[in-house]
């Protein structure tokens, strides 16, 4: 229903020749940067030999969690909640910066293939696998989503084309961008996304403010009617989770791996944490004005955003969207294929077929996860994060306490995978279930891996805390 309200809304919509232009510009570029990068070695292709400077760890940090899932559905929130919504990219940047100071210079000390392979070490591999295993699940939940996300957003492009057909379009070419040179090609098409997506992000909120005439209201009204749309405790139920999940991020922890040094990986993150947040208030900010456009669906806030930009801005929106959404589907896909190849084969360097292989399987399977499972777009990527929270004491641990157990890693994540998804099925979307998984699971994750420790403390993997002390 929500794509064939969006195709019908869009046959208003009159695209440019010049922003079919601008849009075909911005793919053949991704695909010629991508394409002239080709790795020869698995190391290359998913870690990128580990020489990556601070500008470009940066850029692909930055653009890596810049996607159109997330910005369709804060944009929505924006146009729902008004200037109330400014404080939705707070998540972000109180996220990053907790990976930044907590495991930023841990995980490149670690310096892995893959985020789950810690466990395998500190654990044992049992353990290893089972992290990698519900990693997995998440990882194919968000690029499904990213994959949604796209289709809605380029709707307006193509109103009578199925979404089978507009996903397939969406995946291959990303697909191709990146086959060839893995991680090398998603960190050179990122710092193109980067530089293009800073020069435009500012001229859409400039644009969009400058063609309406808005009364800005007092801030107890911004407030109120705000938090009505997006309270208070959800904002800080998606902080809390922000925090305890992207210190396990496996494409965040697979650029880290990619890093010239600690330093060089703890900086890079932490610039990125106040550029993703400005990125994301510009993306509210064009939204706000178009409160009184009542749209069918807010989801289509951004869409329609730049859809009222001047000829050649909005293929060039579009263009940036896309790639935005491009590199984090690839970045993702190769995370994936990292994790496949470090936890469940043998390791090897040459053959580099094998990763071409994994990576195009990943991508078919998110292709038909988004086509057969994913509806509404924020409330899917929120579920998703359930694995991948019920992880969080099993790295912490891991990094900072040295009588962190397997029976206790154990503990912790099955109390967190069972509070997480008892939290959906009780209480629901509609019911708040994001709150009651915050104040109540991640508290138990904690307490339930300490009291296993110390029940049953298992001193097989200690000398590896050493590491990274």
């Amino acid at each position: 229903m929500l794509i064939s309200e969006n195709k019908q809304s869009s046959k208003q919509v009159s695209m440019s020749g010049l922003d079919y232009a601008v849009l075909i510009l911005i793919s053949l570029s991704l695909l010629v940067i991508g394409i002239s990068k080709v790795s020869q070695t698995e190391s290359s292709y998913l870690v990128a030999d580990r020489r990556t400077g601070l500008f470009a760890l940066t850029a692909t940090l930055v653009m890596t969690e810049l996607n159109t899932a997330t910005l369709i559905s804060f944009a929505a929130l924006g146009y729902a909640a008004g200037l109330w919504g400014l404080i939705l990219p707070s998540i972000f940047l109180i996220g990053l910066l907790f990976y930044a100071v907590t495991v930023a210079k841990k995980w490149k000390a670690f310096n892995g293939l893959s985020v789950a392979a810690f466990f395998s070490q500190r654990y044992g591999k049992d353990v290893g696998r089972f992290a990698s295993l519900t990693l997995l699940v998440s990882m194919a939940a968000f690029s499904a989503t990213y994959i949604k996300s796209l289709v809605v957003l380029f709707n307006p492009f193509f109103p009578h084309v199925s979404d089978w057909a507009i996903s397939g379009l969406l995946v291959i070419i990303p697909l191709i961008m990146t086959l060839r040179g893995g991680l090398v090609s998603v960190i050179y098409t990122d710092i193109f996304s980067f530089v293009v997506t800073f020069v435009f992000f500012p001229l859409m909120a400039f644009f969009s403010w400058q063609s309406h005439s808005l009364e800005i209201p007092s801030l107890d009204v911004i407030i109120k009617e705000g938090s009505q749309v997006a309270p208070v405790w959800f904002i800080t139920s998606l902080i809390v989770l922000t925090m305890f999940t992207y210190i396990l991020a496996p494409w965040y922890g697979q650029k880290i791996f990619a890093a010239q040094s600690e330093r060089v990986a703890y900086l890079a993150v932490f610039s990125a944490a106040f550029l993703v947040f400005f990125l994301y208030a510009c993306a509210i900010l064009a939204t706000i004005p178009l409160r009184g456009a009542n749209l069918p669906n807010p989801d289509y806030a951004l869409p329609f955003a730049i859809l009222r930009l001047p000829s050649g801005l909005r293929g060039l929106g579009y263009g940036i969207l896309f790639a935005a959404s491009a590199t984090t589907l690839t970045g993702v896909w190769g995370a994936m294929t990292a994790m496949i190849v470090e936890d469940f084969l043998k390791k090897s360097s040459n053959d580099i077929k094998r990763v071409f292989l994994i990576t195009f399987c990943m991508a078919v399977f998110s292709y038909l996860i988004s086509n057969l499972l994913i509806d509404r777009i924020l409330e899917k990527l929120i579920l998703a994060n359930i694995p991948v929270a019920a992880l969080s004491f099993a790295l912490l641990g891991g990094f900072y306490w040295k009588k962190s157990s397997r029976f206790g890693a154990y503990c912790s994540i099955f109390v967190g995978l069972i509070c997480g998804i008892g939290s959906y099925l009780f209480w629901g979307e509609e019911g708040g279930y994001t709150w009651y998984w915050i104040i109540g699971g991640i508290p138990l994750i904690f307490l339930s891996g300490i009291a296993g420790s110390y029940c049953y403390e298992d001193d097989t993997h200690y000398n590896l805390f050493a590491t990274f002390r």
